[in-house]
């Protein structure tokens, strides 16, 4: 089975190496950027100005090689890659939730991203907590680890 997938826009940020992007959009809220969907897909963003936040799934085009265990920015033991964020991924796909501030058109003015600049963009999906929040959830081997800066020399 062979599958394709198609660039419907571009991440804008301010983030122009992996260094200076943030971990995650929620712990560097001032991370201000936009979204540029390309004008075939316009019609698509009706109505999305009514969400408050928006899940931008994107392709991780400037990661390195893939590794399917690995350290992360949490925790110095192995973790496999699909129990972690991590871009190095089989496939390369990059999720975030960011806050959508205003739409013009086929541009949205978000804050909190955490992507790098000149991403390129597959998916939007409106966040709705309703759907979206589980009450029971854990956070899995994270819990106990508490937020740190990316280790220096790590891009």
């Amino acid at each position: 089975m062979k599958f394709e997938i198609k660039q419907i826009g571009t991440i804008r940020s301010p983030y122009k190496s992996k260094k200076e992007c943030p971990i995650q959009g929620g712990i560097k809220p001032g991370g201000i950027g936009g979204i540029e969907i390309f004008p075939e897909y316009e019609e698509a963003l009706e109505t999305i100005e009514t969400f408050s936040h928006i899940i931008l799934l994107y392709i991780f085009d400037r990661a390195d090689e893939i590794k399917l265990s690995g350290p992360t920015f949490l925790d110095d033991a192995f973790h496999g890659v699909f129990a972690s964020r991590h871009p190095c991924r089989p496939n390369g796909i990059g999720i975030s939730i960011v806050k959508l501030e205003k739409r013009n058109k086929n541009i949205l003015e978000v804050s909190e991203i955490d992507v790098l600049d000149n991403t390129p963009l597959v998916d939007i999906k409106p966040y709705i907590p309703r759907f979206d929040y589980r009450e029971n959830a854990n956070n899995g081997w994270t819990e106990i680890k508490k937020i740190r800066e990316k280790p220096s020399g790590r891009e």
